[in-house]
């Protein structure tokens, strides 16, 4: 969902574009304003990706209040406006796109596919490691990176995310799913992951088991996970 806000002084010019943009699923409109002020504090409270401006607007025009904006956290800006002589200064201004009112449904839609292919999440799998050989980790007011090598399990509680390595407990703001993801740990319970390497025994109990690990660690394994678990190391 494309989140926007429409600003213009001409009542009926945002009614015009409202209709348009509902033929549009993935677009939501937040707000609509009739001035630069109130677009302001709407920009700023609601924090849209993108902005329908009217340049020609009374006392503050759309020039000006894209001028106020915080570059860094400005949303895309399209300009919407009955003249085009401002064109080349919007682009200036580094707008996303310019229409003319009235507004042309294919040129609007040539926008919103220019838009949906600039906020589509960029794929970072070229940069970034199939596999994590070391954990950002905290302790107290520590950060520490933690090896994978050290790792016996992490389980999780309604206190976080808790990192048992050999050196003791660190905690994490990765999720056990990311962690299962990222990293050789296998699930053994719902709520823990541990290191097959850190495996020393499997203690069958009734309804499920515990595994007990090289540092003397008893970690619980759910019925729903023991199968997987003994056909990893070939038990049957």
């Amino acid at each position: 969902m494309i989140s926007c806000i429409l600003v213009d002084d001409e009542p009926y010019a945002r009614e015009a574009l409202a209709e348009l943009l509902a033929k549009s699923p993935d677009i939501l409109i937040l707000a609509q304003v009739g001035n630069a002020i109130e677009a302001m504090q709407a920009i700023n409270e609601l924090k849209p990706q993108l902005v329908f401006l009217d340049i020609q607007m009374p006392r503050i025009s759309g020039m000006e209040l894209l001028a106020m904006l915080d570059k860094s956290t400005m949303p895309r800006i399209v300009f919407v406006t009955a003249f085009d002589e401002f064109a080349i200064k919007a682009f200036e201004y580094h707008a996303f796109d310019y229409l003319l009112k009235p507004i042309d449904p294919d040129r609007l839609e040539h926008t919103l596919a220019r838009l949906r292919q600039d906020l589509a999440p960029k794929d970072l799998g070229p940069v970034t490691p199939a596999e994590l050989t070391h954990l950002p980790c905290f302790s107290g007011n520590r950060l520490k990176v933690v090896p994978i090598s050290d790792v016996e399990f992490i389980f999780s509680d309604v206190g976080g995310v808790h990192v048992a390595t050999t050196n003791g407990l660190v905690h994490t703001q990765m999720t056990l799913k990311l962690l299962e993801e990222k990293t050789r740990l296998i699930f053994c319970h719902r709520q823990y992951l541990v290191a097959p390497a850190a495996i020393a025994e499997i203690e069958l109990q009734d309804g499920g088991a515990e595994v007990i690990t090289r540092s003397g660690a008893r970690v619980p394994v759910s019925r729903r996970y023991l199968k997987e678990l003994k056909q990893y190391f070939g038990f049957h």
